[in-house]
């Protein structure tokens, strides 16, 4: 902890290594949540067809 992040320098951007690490891991959890299925998804039909 004492010593200062490290940096990717790529053109114009500069961003330290955490900081791309934790915005790759939210994108991440963006993209499960965006394909993983609602839990119960089935059984709505089941309900409102009684």
């Amino acid at each position: 902890m004492e010593s200062p992040a490290t940096y990717l320098h790529w053109g114009f951007i500069l961003i330290s290594w955490p900081n791309l690490l934790v915005i790759l891991g939210m994108l991440v959890v963006f993209a499960i949540a965006l394909v993983a299925p609602f839990p119960n998804h089935g059984e709505a039909d089941d309900v409102s067809a009684k």
